[in-house]
């Protein structure tokens, strides 16, 4: 249930990408909804999977696969429709990459990204990249950042309408407050990446790990 929930999340990600390519304020709009039922949708597959006790590595490889599709994409997107800079998409996926690439070095060694045979090997990786604070924060962080680029492009195909959306966003302090989210969340990808890299040196290294030799 809950990876069909992520394949989901993936599935209305794209339907809401070409609502926003779209053109029509009414349909940016939704757009700009169904977003937020993706960003949603990401908490739920985790609470289902651990009360129905379903959890496992292909699962969190699963939604953590869900997840750069869902990030990588939108910031392509927003970046493409001109709501922010290239280097956004090219840093996120940059990071994306690398922490996903020792990540699967790990797990050929038996090691996942999260849980008790995580490769996590420092406290602070582990409040980073793990702790419930942390996560609720990056995901706020993505969903409020994410919701006011859509937001802005859904402002700018409205045309000479006027309405609560478009006042929202000829309002300095709301646009201040929204960029202020968009660059912490960015922030905040970056931030989040350099631990798992650091923890995975002796991967790179090609280091003993607990008695093991790394593939690499």
């Amino acid at each position: 249930m809950a990876n069909l929930i992520t394949l989901g999340r993936v599935v209305l990600l794209f339907v809401s990408i070409a609502l926003l390519y779209s053109g029509a304020y009414e349909l940016a709009l939704l757009a700009t909804l169904l977003l937020l039922v993706v960003f949603a949708s990401d908490a739920i597959d985790g609470i289902v999977a651990r009360r129905r006790g379903s959890a496992t590595v292909f699962g969190a490889v699963f939604d953590i696969a869900g997840d750069r599709v869902v990030e990588n994409a939108l910031w392509i997107v927003f970046a493409d429709l001109g709501a922010i800079g290239i280097w956004a998409p090219l840093l996120v996926m940059t990071r994306g990459f690398l922490v996903d690439g020792v990540r699967s070095v790990a797990l050929g060694e038996g090691r996942t990204p999260f849980g008790e045979k995580t490769m996590q090997r420092s406290a602070v990786t582990r409040f980073l990249t793990a702790s419930r604070f942390m996560r609720a924060l990056y995901g706020v962080a993505k969903l409020v950042a994410f919701a006011f680029l859509a937001g802005l492009i859904t402002a700018g195909t409205a045309g000479d309408r006027r309405d609560p959306l478009t006042w929202l966003y000829d309002q300095r302090v709301f646009l201040a407050a929204g960029w202020l989210t968009v660059y912490v969340t960015l922030a905040l990808t970056v931030i989040r990446g350099l631990p798992v890299l650091i923890d995975a040196m002796p991967y790179l290294r090609a280091e003993r790990v607990d008695g093991r030799e790394p593939s690499l």
